[in-house]
Formats: C-alpha cells, sequence, structure tokens
C-alpha cells in the first residue's frame, strides 16, 4: 500500500508560506583596501563602478572647462594707451585702475590736464601745477607695493607715468621755469604802476619758443589724462 504523499506537500507549503522572502546581497561598486603590512593603498570594483568613477572625473574636467571659459569672459578688456611715439596695450587690474584714477583727479583738477590759454593763463600758475602735480605722481609711484610690479600692466602703467615726467614735464622745466621766474619776478618787483600778468608774461624775451613748447607739453598731458580716464572707465 501506497503512502499517502499529501502531509509531505502540506509541510512544504506550509514551511514556504511561513518562511521571509530572501534579500538580495548588497553589491559593492567601489573599495578601498589599506595594506599594513606594506602602508599601501589599494581600490577595487566592478564595471559598474568603474563606470561611475570615470563618468564622475569626466563631468569634473568638462566644468573645470566651462568655469575657465567663464573666467576667461570676465577678464578686462585691453585698453590701449599712447606711450609716446608707440602704442601700449594694457589688461588693468584693479590697482591698475586705482593708480589711474589718482593719476586722472590730478590732472582733471589742476591746470596741468586742462587745455592751456595763453591769453588768460599765467604761466607761473600753470609751473606752480606742473609742480604739485610731479610731487604727487612720484609719492603715488612709491606708494605702490614692489611685488605688484611684477604684474605686467602695473609695471606699465608705472613706467608710462614716470615718462609722463620725465620725458614730458622735466625737460621743459628745466630749460624754461628757472628763467621766466627769474624774469618774471624781476619785472613785477619793477614795474611802476600795476600791470596784468598776462601782460607782463608777454615781454619774456625767448616767450613764442617757450609758449611753443608749453603747448607740445600740455597737449602730451591732456592725452596721458584720456588715457588714465579709459583706464578708469572704459576698462
Amino acid at each position: 500500500m501506497m503512502a499517502n504523499p499529501a502531509p509531505a506537500a502540506g509541510a512544504a507549503a506550509s514551511a514556504a508560506a511561513g518562511s521571509k522572502p530572501s534579500e538580495a546581497a548588497p553589491v559593492a561598486l567601489i573599495g578601498l583596501d589599506f595594506d599594513r603590512a606594506k602602508s599601501e593603498f589599494s581600490v577595487h570594483g566592478n564595471a559598474w563602478g568603474v563606470g561611475l568613477l570615470i563618468a564622475a572625473a569626466a563631468v569634473f574636467v568638462l566644468t573645470r572647462r566651462g568655469v575657465g571659459r567663464q573666467l576667461k569672459t570676465l577678464q578686462v578688456a585691453e585698453v590701449e594707451v599712447d606711450a609716446g611715439p608707440a602704442k601700449v596695450r594694457l589688461r588693468p587690474n584693479d590697482l591698475d585702475r586705482q593708480i589711474a584714477y589718482e593719476v586722472w583727479v590730478e590732472l582733471s583738477t589742476r591746470k596741468i590736464g586742462l587745455a592751456i590759454d595763453l591769453e588768460n593763463d599765467v604761466i607761473a600758475e600753470v609751473y606752480d601745477s606742473w609742480r604739485e602735480f610731479f610731487a604727487v605722481t612720484r609719492d603715488l609711484i612709491k606708494s605702490i607695493p614692489v611685488s605688484r610690479l611684477s604684474d605686467d600692466s602695473t609695471r606699465k602703467i608705472v613706467n608710462l607715468s614716470v615718462d609722463v615726467l620725465n620725458t614730458g614735464l622735466r625737460p621743459h622745466l628745466t630749460q624754461w621755469q628757472a628763467r621766466f621766474r627769474g624774469w618774471h619776478e624781476h619785472q613785477l618787483k619793477s614795474r611802476a604802476a600795476y600791470e596784468e600778468p598776462q601782460a607782463v608774461q608777454k615781454r619774456f624775451p625767448a616767450y613764442s619758443e617757450l609758449t611753443k613748447s608749453l603747448l607740445e607739453v600740455n597737449a602730451k598731458l591732456m592725452a596721458y589724462r584720456a588715457d588714465m580716464h579709459r583706464l578708469v572707465y572704459e576698462a
């Protein structure tokens, strides 16, 4: 007589119904091990982990390139300024613009940066303005930290300012200032009656040569003032 399989089947079904469904084991994508004996790190992983690592590296590189392009677009534009017979292209930074601003203010608030009117301006007062500007600009240049002179645009602005003083102002002042001031003071002291200083200065023996040089220097200084204005407001 055969045994009834029903109890066994029922037991198996009961066991299956009572047991919990098995959970999938976690899969490590990338692992990092440290060998104390060799003091070495080792990285291991499966194909998915390596793929994710490569994708992350690609995103990082592309992001850096995008940031680099954005930074390039944020750089200030080049500004072209006159430097004697040549043109100089500058890419000014904040220090350069600060220097240019201070020079521009000095030029804009003194006779030195304005057009000379020979009919109304007094030459002695023009020389006073030039002398004051010379001292202020020299002090401004000395105040620039020497570490900043490694920047190309800062160095060019300093050289341009020094050139304005040494090749723009100094030659005229050396040739004419002492001669004119000595003669002018003597005329003011020896005159019998009051005479306007503009009329007095026209009697200077070399008036035409002096004023020709004076206007040439004035034109250079006005161009220098315009350069400083561009560096401040157009860069």
